[in-house]
């Protein structure tokens, strides 16, 4: 499995550029103004880790799905397709400046009004752009999706759909819940916030981006209930433990490694579990610094050392990460549950540990 596995992103990379590139071929006769639109999905497409496909290609595979097939490829490249739509109306809303090491969506749409000399407001435009773009992207992802049902028994199909439209809809909702978390004035009851930010994790990231991949790659393959239940055991704590490693790197990761400013969550106000775990566990000091600081979009490196100093000093980054080991440990615990093969067992806690130990 790790052999095929290596050449997994490099063909679902292809089939994402492919459809893309598709899709703009079937608006060229709308004019060369519209060429932009395309581009700026491409840039974003091209790269990525494919952790989607991978965990899709991991459900597919363990339940003898044939490495390659066309239903796993075009499988990996909805999702993909799937998670850059979500990117790209994610970061509008957060008011993100870069994306992948380069600038959004937005970003890059209202540079192109002011290069072109474009009238009215290129902030405007910019937003506009993305919104548009972050939708056409959803159009795309569902007639790849559609296509790797259509490639497998009806029963199978059947039961893949249920689960991409559980998912889709999940992330949605899980995107206005984050919205809120954002928007709503810190409590009075630490305990409140933290379980916000919990919930946030849950049904925004950590099941789209680990558990529903895997058992929709499972139920392509012909996964019975019984299973399906096992993998979503498997892929909920993976899926956390990842998502709680991002938050982490979105305050203490490396600009050059993981694409985005230094400290770019806390200027977003972004109501992570560390963030609300320090909360509980820092002194009233402390607390009313993050809560003058978290959110504020002007913050500069000094603001950002502060808070990573409180995040540090009262415990909050060393729970967190005994957190994230907790979590995997319980995704790996529920692997060995599953009563698939040694070798299956093997790639997707393979998976597991480059998707949580990582720092990117």
């Amino acid at each position: 499995m790790q052999e095929a596995a290596a050449v997994l992103r490099p063909a679902v990379t292809a089939e994402v550029l492919g459809s893309w590139r598709r899709l703009a071929g079937s608006f060229a006769s709308v004019g060369p103004e519209v060429a932009v639109f395309f581009d700026v999905g491409a840039d974003l497409l091209a790269h990525g880790k494919r952790l989607r496909a991978s965990f899709a290609s991991a459900g597919w595979r363990s339940l003898g799905g044939e490495a390659l097939a066309a239903a796993e490829v075009r499988l990996g490249s909805g999702l993909e397709l799937f998670q850059v739509a979500a990117l790209v109306h994610d970061d509008l809303m957060d008011g993100s400046l870069t994306r992948r090491g380069r600038p959004s969506a937005h970003r890059q749409f209202a540079a192109h009004h002011d290069e072109v000399g474009l009238v009215g407001g290129a902030t405007r435009f910019g937003e506009a752009g993305a919104i548009l773009l972050g939708d056409l992207l959803l159009v795309a992802a569902q007639s790849e999706l559609d296509d790797a049902l259509g490639l497998v028994d009806a029963n199978a199909g059947a039961r893949g759909r249920r689960l991409v439209e559980e998912m889709m809809g999940e992330v949605t909702v899980g995107q206005f819940l984050d919205s809120y978390a954002q928007s709503a004035p810190w409590s009075t009851n630490p305990a409140t916030d933290l379980d916000r930010a919990r919930r946030v994790i849950r049904s925004k990231s950590a099941r789209y981006s680990v558990e529903h991949p895997l058992v929709i790659g499972a139920a392509l393959a012909g996964a019975d209930d019984a299973m399906l239940a096992h993998l979503r055991a498997v892929g909920l704590p993976i899926g956390e433990a990842f998502q709680l490693r991002d938050d982490v790197l979105g305050v203490f990761g490396d600009p050059a490694t993981t694409g985005k400013p230094a400290g770019d969550d806390l200027r977003e106000g972004k109501r992570t579990v560390l963030v609300t775990l320090a909360m509980t566990l820092a002194s009233e000091r402390d607390v009313a610094t993050l809560r003058t600081l978290v959110g504020r979009s002007d913050l500069g490196p000094d603001d950002i050392a502060r808070v990573r100093a409180i995040l540090t000093d009262s415990g909050a980054l060393a729970a967190v990460e005994e957190l994230i080991e907790e979590r995997y440990q319980a995704g790996l615990a529920a692997l060995a549950a599953t009563g698939l093969g040694e070798e299956q067992r093997d790639y997707i806690a393979a998976l597991a540990g480059a998707a949580i130990k990582r720092d990117a």
